[in-house]
């Protein structure tokens, strides 16, 4: 397991540029809205630990992680953000719905890093069940809406 032996909102502020300058746009998907809020509220910290301001990050939601894409690519349309952190989670269950909503969900993040100037933070748990999400968004295994940040800081900071 890789998040085993490693606490995901551990960070090292001196290694991080301060995030005052930038804009952040946080999508979030509503769909198992406690894990995702968990994410958002992990990523909303570190921004704000790291300088970012406010009133230079914008959230939208969207009905659930398929969405993430589109609402992603809207927002880098239409804010002029220096990155964005698409948060969702996506949790296995009976049928191969996980596999196609998973699969959909990164190859369509990883498209918008390859056509746009803009970063896409991929902040989407798939996770075997609803307490291994929890552990990653605020639970004993600290938090991935932490480090999604931390990289939006970092790519805002390569782009500019």
């Amino acid at each position: 397991m890789a998040t085993a032996n490693k606490n995901l909102s551990v960070y090292d502020k001196t290694s991080i540029p301060n995030a005052k300058d930038f804009r952040f746009g946080i999508v979030v998907s509503e769909w198992n809205t406690e894990v995702t809020e968990g994410l958002y509220n992990g990523a909303i910290e570190a921004l704000l630990d790291c300088g970012a301001v406010k009133e230079n990050i914008v959230r939208w939601d969207v009905p659930g992680s398929f969405e993430l894409t589109y609402g992603s690519k809207k927002m880098i349309a239409t804010k002029k953000v220096d990155a964005v952190i698409a948060i969702g989670s996506v949790i296995q269950g009976e049928t191969k719905h996980f596999d196609f909503v998973c699969s959909a969900t990164a190859q369509g993040i990883k498209d918008l890093n390859v056509l746009t100037d803009t970063p896409v933070i991929f902040c989407v748990l798939t996770d075997n069940n609803l307490q291994q999400a929890i552990d990653r968004s605020g639970g004993k295994h600290g938090n991935k809406g932490t480090e999604a940040a931390i990289a939006a800081i970092k790519m805002a900071a390569l782009g500019n």
